[in-house]
């Protein structure tokens, strides 16, 4: 009789799948069409959105170190939460708080691990809705898409990707090294052309103005005229009857060319566009850039998870470290520090930032107005769709990466019966962690329905005349509150941004922490890789904590979003609690390591 023994997973990965893994995660040209608009309605802060993803760098490249230099110690399945067992174990005097320690990184991980996936799938479904809105627009507003379509197609992302994941980790590495030269390559024109449309349009010259209405770029002026909105005189553009806007017409008759410009802020003291480069990679305020770091940690993310695959890699102790740190620096440093200059240098007066944090794909918009001014009139758009593909896979990819993550982060708690046995489990064909996986689907799928839920709320909120011109109907408007509604609710896609942002941050910082543990004492110790990096990285990742509490006190950024993410965050801490206690008494198990394993001495 065979003999029936479980399955384990196979080394398959070298140092390319690895490494295009962890930057399918990472996937600079999913996270510039995400990120933008949420940094854009972080209260007043916009102006310092490039130096916040910079000081976000700078704290990613400490812990990626920390993960580098752990990796080589403990190569193997759980990432963080093995690491944690590993160093505590191997340490002379605190190896009894191993359990505690493993646990309490292992379920912090999955306030990242568990919230992000669904982040990406409400992405999908906002994109998906600016791209219906697009090439439908009697159906769907591009700029504004209707929450139940997008609700749907979250839905449908997470349990389509999951799939992927279910199928197995080889084919999951084929798309993501495919996913990765297609968005990069996209990535780059994009840059290059918002540069050129910048660099060619100095102040005064004849350029295109943006209307969110229609979704096109004309190089008019628009129509105006007087309209009574919520008892205030307002200036509405006047439009014929297929919506396009009516120019504004000189005394000869002639359409008024739209004139650009780079105005700092208006009237009312908004922020609209950098008048130089040097503004754009300006701190401004310390406080903003702080502000900008919490978001802009969403978009860096990722690195990590190439660790949690040491049961698939050929050679995990020379090719994991190797793959954490060269991920981060091709798509953290190279791609995102170049793209949001781009796109931050690109904002002007006929596409200023309150334009763009009123829509739900502002990338797209720049894309429409550098793709007419490049290919001419009406081909903006086409250049965009293409574009918009680009952004559609690299989705795909960072979902199907942080799935396969955490869904690994589970099975290795489920392995050592701090999950339910269930999530311990590999399917037998497949060696996937399919329990989790499917766990995680069904999770990611009601957290990108929260992340749509209220798209426009807070900061952000729509005004009662666009709500009202929508396309009406169940999938493009119903969900829709009034203007005083949704300012009175959260940002949706803030909120849950932060929430997984917040289990980042303290993920990262366990980490570092978890390095200063393990290596401490060794006879490989390195005093600046393993103690003074990481303690940057440790009180850099804390700084950004304690900025949800501080930072909406000080006056930067919004209240609602950050105290909502704390909330979520405190809910999940105190249900781990009382889930590791029973766990304890119903396995009778002991919080603290009554003695040392001897497979885990190093």
């Amino acid at each position: 009789m065979a003999e029936n023994t479980a399955p384990e997973m196979k080394p398959t990965l070298g140092l390319t799948g690895l490494t295009m893994n962890a930057m399918a995660l990472i996937a600079p040209g999913a996270f510039l069409w995400l990120t933008f608009v949420a940094q854009g309605t972080a209260g007043n802060t916009a102006p310092s959105m490039w130096a916040g993803i910079f000081f976000a760098v700078l704290l990613c490249l400490a812990t990626a170190v920390c993960y580098a230099e752990l990796s080589k110690l403990y190569p193997g399945t759980g990432s963080s939460y093995y690491f944690a067992e590993q160093s505590f174990l191997n340490h002379e005097s605190a190896w009894p708080y191993a359990r505690l320690a493993k646990f309490i990184v292992g379920w912090g991980s999955h306030l990242y691990y568990w919230i992000y996936p669904g982040v990406m799938c409400g992405v999908m479904g906002i994109l998906c809705g600016y791209l219906v809105g697009t090439i439908w627009p009697s159906a769907m507003s591009a700029s504004n898409p209707g929450p139940m379509f997008m609700m749907v197609c979250a839905i449908a992302t997470a349990f389509g990707v999951a799939y992927i994941a279910y199928r197995g980790v080889t084919g999951s590495t084929a798309v993501n090294i495919a996913i990765n030269v297609i968005q990069i390559s996209a990535l780059l024109v994009f840059a290059v052309m918002a540069l050129g449309y910048r660099m060619n349009h100095p102040p005064g010259s004849v350029a295109y103005q943006f209307d969110s209405m229609s979704g096109e770029a004309y190089t008019y002026e628009f129509a105006t005229e007087k309209q009574t909105v919520n008892g205030q005189a307002t200036d509405v553009v006047q439009r014929d009857a297929a919506g396009v806007p009516k120019p504004k017409l000189d005394a000869a008759g002639k359409p008024v060319p739209f004139q650009i410009a780079y105005p700092e802020r208006d009237e009312k003291g908004n922020f609209l566009s950098h008048p130089s480069a040097s503004s754009v990679v300006g701190v401004h305020n310390f406080g903003w850039m702080f502000v900008q770091a919490t978001i802009a940690i969403l978009i860096l993310v990722g690195f990590e998870s190439v660790t949690s695959m040491g049961g698939e890699a050929k050679d995990p102790k020379r090719h994991i470290p190797i793959a954490v740190v060269t991920s981060l620096l091709i798509q953290g440093v190279f791609c995102y520090l170049i793209e949001y200059f781009a796109a931050n240098y690109f904002l002007n007066s006929g596409y200023p930032m309150t334009t763009a944090t009123g829509s739900a794909a502002p990338i797209g918009d720049m894309m429409i107005v550098v793709g007419n001014a490049v290919f001419g009139q009406g081909n903006g758009r086409m250049f965009m769709l293409i574009q918009a593909f680009t952004v559609f896979l690299a989705i795909i990819g960072t979902t199907l990466s942080c799935i396969n993550t955490g869904a690994r982060v589970t099975y290795a708690m489920g392995k050592d019966q701090e999950l339910p046995d269930s999530m311990g489990l590999l399917h037998r064909e497949n060696l996937t962690p399919h329990r989790a996986i499917w766990t995680l689907a069904t999770i990611s799928a009601v957290f990108g329905c929260l992340t749509v839920a209220n798209l426009f709320g807070d900061a952000g909120a729509l005004a009662d005349p666009v709500i009202k011109a929508l396309p009406q109907g169940f999938w493009s408007s119903f969900g829709y509150l009034s203007h005083d509604g949704m300012a009175a609710l959260p940002n949706s896609l803030l909120t849950i941004t932060l929430a997984s942002n917040f289990g980042t941050f303290l993920l990262y910082m366990l980490s570092c922490f978890t390095c200063i543990v393990g290596f401490h004492n060794r006879p490989d110790y390195k005093p600046l890789r393993h103690l003074w990096i990481p303690i940057f990285g440790l009180a850099a990742n804390l700084a950004c904590m304690a900025f949800y509490i501080i930072g909406p006190f000080m006056g930067f950024g919004t209240k609602m979003e950050p105290f909502t993410a704390l909330g979520i965050a405190a809910v999940w801490a105190i249900y781990g609690g009382i889930y590791f206690m029973r766990s304890t008494k119903a396995t009778g198990r002991t919080t603290l390591v009554d003695q040392r394993t001897k497979a885990a001495l190093g």
